[in-house]
């Protein structure tokens, strides 16, 4: 696997301009075969691309991108990506900025708030037409930027039209969320049904508490990618519905009255009932056992 430290070698390899400054570029255009050479890579830079892809397979974290349209895409520093037998079609661009370039500035920590960077290729960013205009002008003004002389508003500049950028990426996201939300049912529904047979199949006896992660898999999206998508319909996270699905749970079997409070907490999938009583205190306001008690009274 190889690690690329700087921008330049990174865009050497990928068929992609030299950059101009070397913590930030936007570049446009390919190898005029329009292929990219096999590589697996990490790198020390955010990057992030359009592109419209013809063939071949790219591979974020664990799974695979699918390329029937032309979309972007987010990655990370120090994310493992694989480039097997791509080609792409005319026009596409690739932003690099190194960490470097952020520091001291609004958008080293705001960048990090962007949980498109952690979704898998696959929940990649599709553009409408109109969308694609948008993405394209600020990409053309930081391009052009880059290659004027340097003077004391340079950065300023840039950082500012690569903000605006990144919040209209997660903008479209947004969009995007609710048109899947339309076209694949109600995620809400779906996460529900999936946490009822992680109880009604006893899989808590195996794997303990439910996680965001098993979940996450069951629906075929990743961790924060769905957490996304519930947050757009239901104003909680994923996280938030487990632990209200916990705390459902746990009411009914309180008021129930066949099990003690260590007992409840382990058929819920808690290693300890303390762990179990923070929570549910926490979500109700009152202990387990208050709860009980006023429910008996």
């Amino acid at each position: 696997m190889k690690h690329y430290n700087d921008i330049s070698s990174f865009n050497k390899d990928i068929g992609m301009e030299n950059p101009e400054h070397p913590l930030f570029s936007v570049t446009f255009g390919h190898k005029s075969d329009g292929g990219i050479e096999d590589i697996i890579f990490t790198a020390d830079f955010y990057i992030i691309s359009f592109q419209t892809f013809i063939s071949g397979d790219i591979t974020y974290g664990k799974k695979e991108f699918d390329h029937q349209r032309g979309k972007m895409t987010f990655f990370r520093p120090n994310q493992t990506v694989t480039f097997k037998n791509v080609k792409v079609e005319d026009g596409c661009f690739l932003i690099a900025v190194k960490e470097d370039f952020l520091s001291g500035t609004f958008l080293f920590s705001e960048i990090k708030s962007y949980g498109y960077f952690d979704y898998e290729t696959k929940e990649a960013l599709y553009l409408t037409p109109s969308e694609e205009e948008t993405i394209w002008n600020l990409a053309r003004i930081m391009h052009k930027e880059s290659y004027n002389n340097t003077d004391d508003y340079s950065k300023q500049i840039l950082l500012a039209h690569l903000g605006t950028l990144l919040t209209y990426s997660q903008r479209f996201y947004k969009r995007q969320f609710i048109n899947r939300i339309q076209t694949t049912g109600a995620y809400a529904d779906r996460f529900q049904q999936e946490l009822d047979r992680y109880y009604n199949e006893r899989i808590v006896s195996q794997a303990g508490l439910p996680t965001v992660s098993y979940m996450a898999e069951k629906l075929n999206v990743s961790s924060r990618y769905l957490s996304d998508l519930l947050k757009q319909e239901t104003g909680k996270t994923a996280i938030e519905l487990i632990h209200m699905h916990l705390v459902k749970e746990a009411k009914n079997l309180l008021i129930e009255g066949k099990m003690n409070i260590s007992e409840i907490a382990f058929s819920l999938g808690f290693e300890n009932s303390n762990y179990f009583a923070r929570l549910f205190k926490k979500e109700v306001g009152v202990s387990p056992n208050a709860f009980k008690d006023n429910s008996l009274n």
